[in-house]
């Protein structure tokens, strides 16, 4: 299947961690991922652990920011920011990730919400501190470091489980889901809330909504109008018209 993007006029892309994986970054959830070969990183990657004990998360993520920090885009984040690259005046892609690698950004992409936060950033545990998160790869972390405006503990810029999702990207992706025209959920099992219900605010708004994956949906989602199998990676460049671009 090959797109003419040039007939949308707002494109939402929601992507997961099948994008990644070609990158060499393991998905977090499902057969080999990461949570079920490590189930003490999950009881500690919680608000509840985060509260008992704030150096919790980063016994969590700062040894996973080394494998963030080695990793580089595949085709699959170069194809959606060609893709962005192209668009005509007027009309927008941009990509909605629940993944923490930044790697889209380092493909090239402007425009990008990041649902989850960003594993290579730190920022206060404090909701109200002024301290903005700030670029941080520290993989070793041998004693709890402190906010330097408000001593409260530092901790990695990512949702735990059982957190609020943060306001702003969630805000920022109800406006365009209201007004978008092609909705592309890729790499992404598409039955984690909240992101299972983008596809269908996209559907209600009357969108073309499209569900890329190795696997497909199960149970199936009938908001999803079509289905493409096959690693993003291969499938992304085709579909958007940018390969060998």
């Amino acid at each position: 299947m090959q797109l003419s993007l040039k007939q949308y006029r707002q494109i939402v892309v929601l992507t997961g961690a099948g994008v990644s994986v070609a990158s060499g970054l393991r998905p977090y959830r499902g057969p080999g991922g990461w949570w079920a070969d490590h189930p003490e990183d999950l009881e500690m990657a919680t608000a509840e652990a985060a509260a008992a004990d704030p150096m919790a998360p980063w016994r969590v993520f700062a040894t996973l920011r080394k494998g963030v920090a080695e990793a580089t885009p595949n085709a699959a984040h170069v194809a959606l920011a060609t893709a962005e690259a192209k668009m005509r005046p007027g009309t927008s892609l941009t990509i909605v990730t629940q993944n923490v690698d930044g790697l889209h950004q380092a493909a090239g992409s402007s425009n990008v919400i990041e649902i989850h936060g960003n594993l290579s950033r730190t920022r206060c545990s404090r909701t109200d501190c002024d301290l903005p998160a700030y670029r941080d790869r520290t993989t070793v972390v041998e004693a709890l470091p402190r906010c330097p405006r408000c001593e409260s503990p530092l901790r990695p810029d990512v949702v735990l489980f059982g957190e609020e999702m943060p306001a702003r990207p969630m805000w920022e992706t109800k406006q365009l889901l209201r007004d978008c025209d092609l909705f592309l959920a890729v790499g992404t099992s598409g039955t984690v809330s909240p992101a299972s219900n983008f596809v269908r605010s996209a559907e209600y708004a009357g969108a073309r909504t499209i569900f890329v994956n190795l696997e497909p949906l199960s149970p199936p989602n009938p908001a999803f109008q079509e289905q493409v199998l096959g690693p993003a990676e291969s499938v992304l460049p085709v579909m958007l018209g940018v390969a060998g671009t």
